[in-house]
């Protein structure tokens, strides 16, 4: 085990960069952010291997529980911070870029990767549907809040009482919880034969229960730190790259919560377990909508700074509903050639350069 741990250890040596950079050598933004931003990748992938070892120990359902819990922590963590210096727009943008991250980027370079030797790959219709499904609840539900912001920001009710938009986004985010908590339930427990992957598992060196419990402690520490330096650095860097702050939410701080679910989704496409890749990049996009928007709009209201899921630019919903749109084009059938792979890739950066020439900095 300690042989297959030695190269990703290696890695953890860029975690003390950032502090070190802001606390003592009094360094650029610039370097900070960038820092930062890739210890927190770094750690948000050993909160990944230590899930998966405590959902290995605790069976299907618990450890699909688990995995809801702990898989996006690290974009909450981030997110939380970005929030409480008032930087709401960046975390809508946020979960925008994680969407378009794991739906786009990481499903269609899983697909060329899988590809590579193989005319198509195929997995599950049953579960697709049913991811596929959610993804137009998930465009329904963040359309909601804004058109009704759009058609008058507040709804008189018969008492003279308005309805404010952070109203309804408490009311969408409950709902959206409670969806997802039926979704556990029907595909975890009262419909777990049908929807099992029925592939074959390739568990790696097991973990000490003490060791994970360990790892998942610290590194969330730890990334509780580093996403305060991010945070703190994300105008500064904005300013000096001369880009907006709506792109670095979009592009960068939403990869460095998905990098881990895309690397992992192409390791596992390679194995030829597209079941298992589905999950992992339909389901975290489908997790960053059900959960962690809905977290972050009772989480901002019970720090003080309320947030809503009124998104003012159309273009992140556009790409939101494309998002969902190119999925279901692509898994409807329950199979994958490498140019499907290539097409999403394409749709990605369509929408990271659109996101790169939106609201350019003054």
């Amino acid at each position: 085990m300690l042989k297959r741990l030695a190269a990703p250890m290696s890695f953890l040596l860029a975690v003390p960069v950032a502090p070190a950079l802001s606390y003592l050598t009094g360094a650029a933004p610039i370097w900070v952010f960038a820092a930062g931003a890739v210890a927190i990748a770094i750690l948000a992938d050993w909160i990944r291997r230590a899930t998966d070892q405590l959902s290995s120990r605790a069976g299907a359902a618990v450890g699909g529980l688990l995995s809801v819990s702990f898989g996006s922590l690290s974009e909450l963590i981030l997110a939380l911070f970005v929030l409480m210096d008032g930087n709401a727009d960046v975390v809508r943008a946020q979960i925008t870029g994680s969407i378009l991250a794991t739906g786009l980027l990481g499903l269609g370079l899983a697909i060329v990767v899988g590809s590579i030797g193989r005319d198509e790959q195929r997995f599950k219709r049953e579960r697709a549907g049913l991811l596929s499904s959610l993804l137009i609840l998930v465009v329904v539900a963040l359309f909601l809040p804004a058109v009704f912001d759009f058609t008058g920001r507040a709804v008189i009710r018969k008492d003279g009482m308005g309805i404010s938009d952070e109203h309804l986004s408490l009311g969408v985010s409950v709902v959206l919880l409670l969806l997802y908590a039926g979704n556990l339930i029907y595909t975890l427990i009262t419909h777990r034969d049908v929807f099992a992957s029925g592939e074959v598992e390739e568990a790696d060196d097991a973990w000490p229960l003490w060791l994970s419990v360990a790892v998942l402690l610290a590194a969330t520490a730890v990334i509780a730190i580093e996403a305060e330096l991010v945070s703190g650095a994300l105008e500064a860097t904005a300013g000096a790259l001369g880009l907006s702050p709506l792109f670095l939410g979009v592009v960068v701080l939403a990869m460095i919560g998905t990098i881990s679910d895309v690397f992992s989704a192409a390791w596992f496409a390679r194995q030829d377990r597209m079941g298992l890749v589905m999950s992992i990049c339909v389901g975290s996009a489908i997790q960053v909508a059900l959960v962690l928007a809905p977290l972050l709009v009772i989480g901002s209201w019970l720090m003080g700074h309320p947030m809503t899921l009124v998104f003012n630019n159309p273009l992140e919903l556009f790409a939101i509903a494309g998002t969902a749109f190119a999925i279901n084009a692509i898994a409807g059938d329950g199979e994958t050639t490498w140019f499907e792979g290539v097409l999403l890739l394409g749709v990605y950066l369509l929408f990271g350069i659109g996101f790169f020439f939106v609201a350019p900095p003054a």
